[in-house]
């Protein structure tokens, strides 16, 4: 019981997500507009991504505000689940996010 107590009124959203990074925007642009034609998210991370996360389709697992750049969490904890979100500029690169699912 001490935990919920401790832990009342703080923001407890988690989402899990996945992600393609690439250098340039108009390669990002250019996998955006594969997908929505409907190529296979995680087939297009394995093979255009730049991040170790490509070997799991981009695949972020699941994480809460404040744990990835705030690039990342402005998209992650607003953006409609489900719907391919970028180009997303950050330190690393652009990236194509694709929230998978979230808690308020």
């Amino acid at each position: 019981m001490s935990y919920l107590l401790v832990n009342k009124g703080k923001n407890m959203a988690m989402a899990t997500a996945r992600h393609i990074l690439v250098d340039d925007e108009a390669s990002c642009n250019d996998l955006k507009a594969q997908i929505e034609a409907g190529a296979d998210f995680a087939v297009i991370a394995k093979q255009y991504s730049n991040c170790p996360s490509s070997a799991e389709g981009g695949d972020l697992g699941e994480f809460g505000p404040g744990m990835m750049v705030p690039e990342f969490d402005k998209v992650v904890f607003s953006a409609p689940v489900n719907t391919v979100q970028g180009p997303v500029k950050t330190q690393f690169g652009y990236h194509l996010l694709e929230v998978t699912s979230r808690t308020e």
